[in-house]
């Protein structure tokens, strides 16, 4: 018969799994309260990842109260700012993020630095897509391209924040084709929706965005992919690369989560258990699969160093596209 001690010690442990301090199997109560920050307004990718992560936590029974609040501003500098400033030590904050934050503080030369908050997880990617209203005399990149190189002014590309990723890939587009990145006539804006409705009105020649966000359109019929950034060509998506039409480019747009900075590492670790089990969840992966997201999930230390070197990075090329203010 096992001893009063023995009967103490696993009830111990059965009681640490049942509140999720055990291994991966353990099963956890429901978070209590999750506050999400989205450095940037309604409707843009960052917005679109809080909301599906709120469908995908709320659908689950991850969470019980979900939060999010959006903080405009210089391509997120100022909610990161404020997020990195206010939520120190708080175990119940996340701030959505990605590459577009990155060649934004760059360009901005802000002093908010995406590596002083607690990095938790990456979560999708996915690649640019250049496209023109479903009118445009513009077919392809060739004619995009020669239109470029004889007026560069007479081309604006409409995106995202400048910086971000869309800005980024327009330079980068210009200098392949042997053109000034300084040049790009770029239109910035704080979400994706204003981009957009700018684009089908034609007030600007072409767009650039992530085909999560121009996807809907272009299945519609009333925009018109011109190329994807993608090394390769995507599994259902008839639109060619970059560098099948001769443009020696690509590019990959990621999005995560970031927690405070000064959480304990047992508040980190409850964060990092908290987004792997909404990955390997039914919801998120449904989701994933409806808009289009491609999963590329890395977590905890290896998503830090990952961080690190895209930091490194994007500044990199921010500086040598001229973007650098």
């Amino acid at each position: 018969m096992p001893s009063r001690r023995e009967l103490l010690v696993a009830g111990l442990g059965s009681a640490a799994l049942g509140l999720g301090l055990g291994g991966a199997g353990a099963q956890t109560e429901p978070l209590p309260k999750l506050n999400v920050m989205v450095p940037s307004g309604p409707g843009g990718g960052w917005d679109q990842t809080a909301r599906t992560m709120e469908l995908a936590m709320r659908t689950d029974r991850l969470v019980r109260d979900y939060r999010v609040e959006h903080v405009l501003g210089a391509g997120g500098a100022i909610g990161l700012t404020r997020f990195l400033a206010t939520r120190k030590g708080k175990g119940d904050e996340m701030l959505v993020a990605g590459m577009v934050m990155l060649g934004a503080l760059a360009a901005n030369k802000s002093p908010a630095k995406l590596t002083n908050a607690t990095p938790i997880a990456r979560l999708t990617g996915e690649f640019e897509v250049i496209a023109v209203p479903a009118n445009s005399p513009l077919k392809s990149m060739r004619d995009l391209v020669a239109m470029f190189n004889a007026d560069p002014g007479k081309v604006s590309w409409v995106g995202g924040s400048a910086g971000g990723s869309d800005h980024i890939l327009a330079g980068m587009i210009a200098k392949a084709v042997g053109g000034d990145a300084r040049r790009v006539a770029y239109v910035a804006y704080a979400g994706s929706g204003q981009a957009l409705a700018s684009l089908l009105g034609g007030q600007t020649t072409c767009g650039v965005s992530g085909w999560g966000e121009f996807g809907e359109q272009i299945k519609a019929g009333k925009l018109h992919p011109l190329a994807l950034s993608s090394d390769v060509r995507q599994p259902g998506i008839d639109v060619p690369t970059l560098k099948e039409q001769g443009i020696d480019v690509e590019l990959f747009n990621w999005r995560g989560v970031f927690a405070a900075p000064g959480i304990t590492p047992a508040q980190r670790a409850a964060l990092v258990r908290l987004i792997e089990r909404m990955v390997k969840g039914p919801s998120w992966q449904a989701e994933l699969k409806k808009k289009d997201w491609t999963d590329i999930y890395l977590a905890g230390d290896a998503f830090g160093k990952y961080v690190s070197d895209e930091t490194a990075r994007i500044t990199h090329v921010v500086a040598e596209l001229g973007l650098t203010k």
